[in-house]
């Protein structure tokens, strides 16, 4: 699953709101909170995760895969195997940010969850590309507005 956006901002101004990894609960619908294990986020760096939807709470934990500043950001989610991902590429005077969700298995405790909790494999899909449109949403009023 991708979802992409052109952010007016530079890839600097980005990644300074994509790598504060510790305000994903303010970007992600579905994040409430991450929490960093240990020193400043870099590869293979694990964050415990709290999610949300509805009443339902989980918690995830998740290690960095990538680390490259203005340019690459992601992690691996340790019970759904999937990858998280930020690509930033200079566009014009602006970014093009995409935002990728992807997977090559899952575990059974996974898709239980999904089919039990989380309103079935489709409707949990549209709830998670919807989500990722509004972190980028959320991205670009931060990074344009300097923060």
């Amino acid at each position: 699953m991708v979802v992409e956006r052109r952010i007016d901002a530079s890839p600097e101004a980005v990644w300074r709101v994509i790598s504060d990894l510790r305000a994903m609960g303010e970007r992600s619908p579905q994040c409430r909170r991450m929490l960093i294990l240990g020193g400043a986020p870099k590869v293979g760096t694990r964050t415990v995760n709290i999610n949300h939807r509805g009443l339902f709470h989980w918690p995830t934990t998740a290690r960095i895969t990538a680390w490259e500043p203005n340019r690459r950001l992601a992690f691996r989610v340790a019970e759904n195997h999937t990858v998280w991902s930020y690509e930033l590429e200079p566009d014009g005077d602006g970014t093009r940010v995409t935002e990728r969700r992807s997977r090559d298995s899952t575990t059974w405790i996974s898709e239980a969850m999904v089919k039990l909790f989380l309103g079935g494999p489709e409707t949990f899909e549209r709830e998670l590309r919807a989500g990722m449109t509004a972190t980028l949403d959320h991205v670009a009023r931060r990074a344009e507005a300097g923060a």
